[in-house]
């Protein structure tokens, strides 16, 4: 058999480790932050970044424990990936930048821009992660919420993920309408291929706050959510048919809660969106970035224009 590898991605030496990222665009130009969830890595943005990279700086990191990105022995819990980005957007030199989210990577951008809001020029997000009150409250079947049940039962879930690979092997090609192909399931394998190499893919769902628990990512995305709640950035919505995670009727109910959020309707979508709608998904982020820009840039006194007499 032959084995598959997507392209060498350069790294940043973070906390002990390294974290891999795709980069692509001008230095100069605003940048942009793509943060991935599980099980996938930066490879997912893949076909969404190209039409990114004409306005904007585009950097996509492979979360710690996931892709290209190295494996440290920590537990891998959702402050553990908040602390390796933050050291990553650091090694990274971005101080501002739009961030662009699905899954766990929404999760991520919540809590970072609560915590760091002079860092985001806007928010782009799709099937994202929320508190939830009960287990009626999430995903949209009855089948996947037993699924993710089966994920947080002892013994059963490491079978399962751990042992079974099921996260990549069932959820990621089950959570897409096309059929990804044996090159692209091949590279999504590769930084997967023992039971142990699996841990943070079986973290993740033993981390969604629901019910409560655990309790401390439940009140880290309670305060993220009032945040977002509260911030006056600009937002873009994106919600697929049926959806996974957010339909559509809750993709507009959502956004109604927020200032200055619109939705894009991708049409026939799960939960990982970026591979059934890369092109709309990027020709809408850069379309609304390149709109968010010249606004900015009619707005801004003369004298601070580049050519301005005096201006540096």
């Amino acid at each position: 058999m032959t084995t598959l590898t997507d392209t060498t991605l350069p790294r940043h030496e973070v906390l002990g480790s390294t974290i891999a990222y795709r980069e692509a665009g001008e230095t100069h130009a605003p940048a942009v932050l793509f943060l991935h969830g599980n099980p996938t890595s930066s490879y997912i943005w893949r076909n969404v970044i190209p039409h990114v990279a004409g306005v904007a700086r585009c950097v996509a990191p492979d979360l710690i424990g996931f892709g290209q990105s190295g494996k440290p022995d920590i537990d891998y819990r959702f402050a553990d990936h908040a602390r390796y980005l933050d050291a990553f957007i650091d090694a990274a030199g971005i101080d501002s930048a739009y961030l662009v989210a699905q899954d766990w990577g929404t999760a991520l951008a919540f809590e970072l821009a609560t915590r760091r809001p002079e860092l985001v020029r806007g928010l782009a997000f799709m099937e994202f992660i929320r508190p939830l009150a009960s287990w009626d409250d999430f995903h949209q079947t009855a089948e996947a919420r037993e699924a993710f049940k089966a994920f947080r039962t002892p013994g059963v879930g490491q079978r399962l993920i751990l042992e079974e690979n099921a996260f990549v092997e069932r959820v990621l090609p089950g959570s897409t309408v096309r059929q990804l192909s044996n090159e692209e399931l091949a590279i999504y394998r590769a930084p997967f291929p023992t039971p142990e190499s699996r841990r943070p893919i079986w973290r993740l769902p033993n981390e969604l706050p629901i019910a409560g628990e655990p309790a401390d990512v439940d009140a880290a995305l309670q305060q993220a959510h009032a945040a977002l709640r509260a911030s006056r950035y600009p937002k873009l919505l994106f919600a697929g048919d049926p959806g996974a995670l957010v339909s559509r009727p809750f993709a507009a109910w959502f956004a109604a809660q927020l200032h200055d959020c619109r939705v894009v309707e991708l049409g026939a979508g799960r939960h990982y969106l970026q591979e059934d709608h890369p092109n709309t998904i990027g020709r809408s982020i850069a379309e609304w970035i390149s709109e968010i820009e010249a606004t900015a840039h009619r707005s801004q006194p003369a004298a601070t224009l580049p050519g301005a007499v005096g201006s540096r």
